[in-house]
């Protein structure tokens, strides 16, 4: 095993840790700690305080929370709200950590790209799952959250152990976030248009699903 990461690796685990913290915040310092405690991987000594046994034992009780928490529809968006203002700074911070005072002028670019990814990564969650919890089915949802669960250790070992390939899928995540939050936000803002001309007694016209699988071209009637 090697005794420190290179810089591929440590550019890539930057960019993971900043990503995977704006979905599951929790599950990423548990991973990155348990991983360390082992020795499993060589942490950065900016990471190597969350192989601490009080630091695995609080964040696996809050992935054990949050678990659940982000598969009931509705509370999961409660859940993204609150976490806001947590999961977008932590990104930041641990994504910084990866260098630390070794790498001073990496450690500052690493918060600030680290931040902006953990932000989109947060707003690309929140926003599909809002969209999600219209349908009235919960299976979309707790769908949705398990390929979350998974996401997330799997970038995080692949950053590690195949760094030039993460960075590449990790490009065409970000522009699907983008294109989710996109679709997911217009969505939502005819939602919202629907509820108020309901409430002000005007005709409703309905609202378009915010995700479907076929489109009927123009002029093209559905079978009755």
């Amino acid at each position: 095993m090697n005794t420190s990461l290179d810089m591929p690796q440590l550019i890539a685990l930057a960019a993971a840790i900043g990503w995977a913290s704006g979905v599951r915040l929790y599950l990423v310092v548990l991973l990155t700690g348990v991983v360390g405690y082992f020795g499993w991987v060589p942490l950065p000594s900016g990471l190597q305080l969350l192989a601490h046994p009080v630091v695995i034992a609080a964040s696996g009780f809050m992935v054990f929370i949050e678990f659940f928490a982000d598969k009931i529809p509705g509370l999961d968006s409660l859940w993204d709200v609150v976490h806001t203002a947590i999961r977008i700074p932590a990104g930041a911070a641990l994504a910084a950590s990866v260098f630390g005072a070794d790498h001073g002028a990496m450690a500052v670019v690493a918060a600030l790209v680290g931040g902006s990814f953990a932000a989109t990564a947060h707003v690309a969650k929140a926003t599909t799952r809002a969209a999600i919890n219209t349908s009235p089915e919960p299976f979309s949802n707790v769908g949705a959250s398990l390929v979350e669960d998974t996401m997330v250790p799997a970038g995080l070992w692949l950053a590690v152990a195949h760094p030039f390939v993460f960075l590449v899928l990790f490009v065409l995540v970000l522009v699907l976030s983008v294109w989710l939050i996109r679709k997911s936000w217009r969505f939502l803002k005819a939602l919202f248009a629907r509820v108020a001309r309901i409430f002000s007694g005007r005709p409703d016209p309905g609202v378009v699903p915010a995700f479907q699988l076929k489109k009927n071209p123009p002029g093209d009637t559905p079978n009755v």
